[in-house]
């Protein structure tokens, strides 16, 4: 049986990749959770082991009324939610100049307004109950913008702008907020969940064009390990300071700190420059 103890996790996204494997270590410590897919029946397999702790739903965040029903249905199965991971969502790559209009709008509707949304809805069950911790599953691209993945980029930038927001009004309510932030992990993200225009114009072959087709070519080597990362994940929602950003992985902690340094460093040397723009001091 399921303890009435025990923590509630909401998740988006279960179907592959970060969601399955957090939603499989989040039952395997015997903790209650709603798995959500586009298709139940891709996350089906993983309450058949617990069907006392587990609601399988069907979830489209980009659907309204399914964000509705679903978090409905979350509070008269378990009449809480303590987590809320934030992970569907998927990629888009192409050279600025060459995004097409509905494929950018498109990932902004699943990235950006679903994830709102979907926290929005979740948001009064924890104000109510003055706690919860909210995940959202943005990329080292949310912190740094890279060749090709410019409105990828933009989408994650978006949350983690969104993000400071709602940690500074939920602190006082005990809601947590944090942005995980990885690196490329072996998750299959490039096989299923990546969408890229072609490169067709040759002044950005060496820049863009390079890196969708080392994305597209890299599945399977990247050095992250979703098992581990899926671990750390739930090991920060049981801290009392947990993180506001959790970068994953070697080569995410490289870029970050690469570009912070050179953010700072922009700020030091255009010091003077920018103080300068205030009304002077009578």
């Amino acid at each position: 049986m399921a303890s009435n103890d025990s923590p509630v996790w909401f998740i988006t996204g279960c179907s592959t990749g970060f969601g399955r494997e957090v939603a499989s270590q989040v039952l395997a410590r015997g903790w209650r959770a709603v798995i959500t897919a586009r298709d139940q029946a891709r996350v089906a397999d993983l309450a058949q082991g617990a069907p006392d702790r587990v609601l399988a739903l069907s979830l489209d965040v980009t659907d309204g009324a399914q964000i509705a029903a679903a978090v409905h249905a979350a509070r008269e199965r378990f009449g809480r939610v303590d987590v809320l991971l934030n992970n569907a969502g998927y990629g888009y790559q192409a050279s600025v100049e060459e995004g097409e209009e509905a494929e950018i709008r498109a990932q902004f509707d699943a990235n950006v307004f679903g994830l709102f949304a979907m926290t929005r809805a979740v948001l009064p069950m924890m104000r109510e109950q003055r706690g919860g911790h909210v995940l959202n599953i943005t990329s080292v691209a949310g912190l740094v913008g890279f060749p090709g993945s410019g409105y990828y980029a933009a989408s994650k930038h978006a949350v983690e702008g969104w993000s400071d927001a709602l940690a500074a009004e939920g602190k006082p309510l005990g809601i947590k907020v944090t942005c995980i932030e990885p690196g490329p992990f072996r998750t299959d993200w490039a096989g299923r969940s990546l969408k890229q225009t072609p490169n067709r114009i040759e002044a950005y072959a060496s820049t863009a064009g390079t890196r969708l087709t080392g994305t597209a070519s890299g599945s399977g080597q990247q050095p992250g390990d979703p098992v581990r990362a899926a671990r750390a994940m739930i090991d920060i929602t049981e801290q009392a300071d947990a993180p506001r950003h959790l970068v994953l992985g070697a080569f995410g902690i490289d870029a970050v700190t690469a570009k912070l340094k050179r953010s700072l460093a922009d700020l030091e040397k255009w010091q003077a420059t920018s103080l300068a723009t205030d009304f002077p001091k009578s």
